[in-house]
């Protein structure tokens, strides 16, 4: 497995906007988190040893935020004609099996990927209320191949920060994981 870090886009760039259904045909939008005071967007997948990794610890973790009125949303734009873990209903079991809470959408044409410029999974975003990019890199400093358990320390610092109105930690340390696996161009 090659590891891909995040590419770091510029803070301060606004929140691509997208439109894209989950599983079960229901379409969510940016727009649904209109009253959030801080929005998480987490490009992940079903099969990555990284996304594995930070599976349970993501979904409690999410869930805390979700709770204090945090909107997160997780997308996988893996190809699963080529990975079929991590086809629709792949992503269902998945979710129902994890106890995620947020809506996990489906990125068929890559378009929203591209968009954020996300590189690997797992590759998170928080944006601010003003929606504009605060924090991007990884879930914690953990890894697969070492012996710690996630935490998601580095997400609920900087998501923290954001609802307390103060500067989010620095620096910014990139995700590391699995390639997104792109379609082949057309």
């Amino acid at each position: 497995m090659a590891l891909v870090e995040s590419e770091m886009i510029p803070l301060g760039s606004p929140a691509p906007d997208f439109s894209l259904p989950d599983p079960s045909g229901e379409v969510h939008s940016l727009q649904d988190a209109a009253e959030a005071k801080a929005v998480v967007v987490a490009f992940i997948c079903n099969h990555c040893p990284y996304v594995i990794h930070i599976a349970d610890a993501f979904a409690k973790v999410t869930g805390e935020l979700i709770d204090q009125g945090v909107a997160v949303f997780a997308i996988n734009s893996n190809d699963w004609t080529t990975h079929p873990d991590d086809s629709p209903e792949r992503m269902a079991e998945e979710s129902e099996q994890r106890g995620y809470r947020f809506p996990y959408l489906i990125d068929e044409d890559q378009s929203v990927a591209r968009a954020y410029s996300a590189a690997c999974t797992p590759d998170l975003y928080v944006f601010d209320g003003s929606r504009r990019l605060v924090y991007r890199g990884q879930f914690d400093a953990t890894r697969p191949s070492g012996d710690e358990p996630a935490n998601g320390g580095d997400l609920k610092a900087a998501v923290e920060a954001v609802m307390l109105g103060e500067a989010v930690p620095e620096p910014q340390q990139p995700s590391a994981g699995c390639s997104i696996k792109w379609r082949p161009a057309t």
